[in-house]
């Protein structure tokens, strides 16, 4: 049950400015139990998801052709 991939801009690094970089798109994982508490699941270059605030991040849409750029691995 694929989702279709979300992406999110940051806004501001917000006191994590060793994993976050302004401006800079990331790919968001779905995760209601997160959300519910204010959080967002990103995955960082590595390929690996973490937690931070939602308000740090807007959500966007970019072209389909782009998405391959985001994929991991």
């Amino acid at each position: 049950m694929d989702q279709p991939a979300a992406f999110v801009l940051c806004l501001e690094h917000g006191g994590y400015e060793a994993s976050l970089e302004p401006r800079k798109v990331y790919r968001a994982v779905a995760d209601s139990e997160a959300e519910a508490h204010g959080l967002i699941r990103v995955i960082d270059e590595s390929g690996e998801d973490y937690l931070f605030p939602s308000h740090l991040f807007v959500r966007i849409q970019v072209p389909e052709q782009a998405e391959k750029a985001f994929a991991v691995g």
